[in-house]
């Protein structure tokens, strides 16, 4: 029996076109059919000429390690109830594909995240598996390169079939994300580090970085290239970073630091990565590019909600509103977008055919407000 859902009145946003009074039709998890006009249907779902985006496409956010370690120290008894606390947070925000970003490796000297590691990718798998899951869960790992343990921690993860993206990244001191120490200094500013410890810490990181970093990156590099898995590259800030990445086969630049930067790596065809919660804060937390910037000098190509779900919504918007960029365009630095750059083509866009991931979303005081959410046709919010 065919499972049929009909959406009409309204503001349809697809890839090149709103269209004003539309109707999506929904069989089978599957988009239809897209008109325009209002349906007649007595079964129609009215819209009340609100939006309707497609599900938002989410490729790197850590958000899931606050539900498995909510406060420092704090490691949640449940991992499965971890994963589907995250989950729903996610859904809630209107991303209905998600690249649960794991962490291989770190850059303190502590070992929470290896504990998340050991136990998130084995739950989120099993989840899925289960469809407990109200979003379509994959996995990007982060790898940090420094750390001397990375390729250990990799190797039992990188042929997971649910790995959609692999990022290397270095957060030694004194270098891109934290090439002012003051501002790492800041950011870890629960330390309380003397000036002695501070210059002890930078010298052992970056010996470390000596050791590790070169040989990690190539390592991974070359396991990317031969399953076929998308490479990105993080905090590039200088022309030396870039081309390091476009020798390593990066076709992704997450969190370019510098407009030169994000400029050369497309240049190079390489796509760009913001953070959502720069648009909304208006500047980095760090205090590096603002993607508002990079956005209006034309060189953003997607947006992460990175440590924010709730902000991907509400930065499309933003575009939209405060550079007037087309709400095409800006829905599409969060759906499409990221799909294609994943290698999704199954879904991020409203199109016959495609998966039915849908957003119904109000627009209120120059805030998104989401009002339902389906997954494959199935509402989920």
């Amino acid at each position: 029996m065919c499972d049929e859902m009909i959406l009409t009145n309204a503001r349809v946003v697809c890839r090149d076109r709103i269209i004003g009074e539309g109707t999506v039709v929904v069989r089978d998890g599957t988009i239809a059919d897209v008109d325009e006009g209002r349906s007649q249907l007595a079964s129609a779902i009215d819209l009340d000429g609100d939006y309707l985006l497609p599900g938002l496409v989410e490729m790197h956010t850590d958000n899931i390690e606050k539900h498995f370690m909510p406060r420092p120290g704090v490691l949640w008894p449940s991992s499965l109830a971890a994963v589907l606390s995250h989950d729903l947070q996610v859904a809630g925000a209107g991303i209905t594909t998600v690249l649960d970003a794991i962490a291989l490796g770190e850059s303190k000297d502590k070992a929470e995240r290896r504990a998340i590691l050991k136990l998130s990718i084995p739950a989120i798998t099993q989840a899925r598996a289960d469809k407990l899951t109200k979003a379509d869960h994959f996995l990007h790992l982060r790898c940090e390169v420094a750390h001397p343990d990375l390729m250990d921690m990799f190797a039992p993860y990188v042929d997971n079939p649910l790995v959609k993206l692999i990022s290397v990244m270095d957060h030694t001191p004194g270098q891109r994300q934290w090439w002012d120490l003051g501002k790492y200094v800041q950011y870890n500013k629960g330390e309380h580090w003397s000036e002695a410890e501070l210059a002890e810490r930078v010298r052992h990181l970056r010996e470390l970085q000596d050791e590790h970093a070169p040989r990690h990156r190539r390592a991974i590099a070359i396991a990317c290239r031969e399953r076929g898995i998308p490479l990105a590259s993080h905090d590039d800030a200088t022309e030396d970073h870039i081309r390091e990445s476009i020798d390593d086969g990066a076709s992704i630049a997450e969190f370019p630091l510098t407009l030169d930067a994000a400029d050369l790596a497309r240049r190079n065809g390489m796509k760009t990565i913001m953070g959502a919660p720069n648009i909304v804060r208006g500047q980095s937390h760090s205090g590096n590019m603002s993607a508002l910037d990079c956005a209006a000098a034309g060189q953003l190509d997607g947006l992460s909600s990175d440590y924010v779900p709730a902000s991907l919504m509400f930065a499309a918007f933003l575009l939209a509103e405060k550079i007037a960029l087309p709400l095409t365009e800006a829905v599409a630095t969060v759906s499409d977008n990221i799909a294609r750059m994943v290698g999704l083509a199954d879904r991020g866009r409203i199109e016959a055919g495609l998966r039915a991931d849908l957003v119904w979303v109000m627009d209120r005081q120059h805030c998104p407000v989401i009002r339902q959410v389906w997954s494959a046709g199935e509402r989920v919010i």
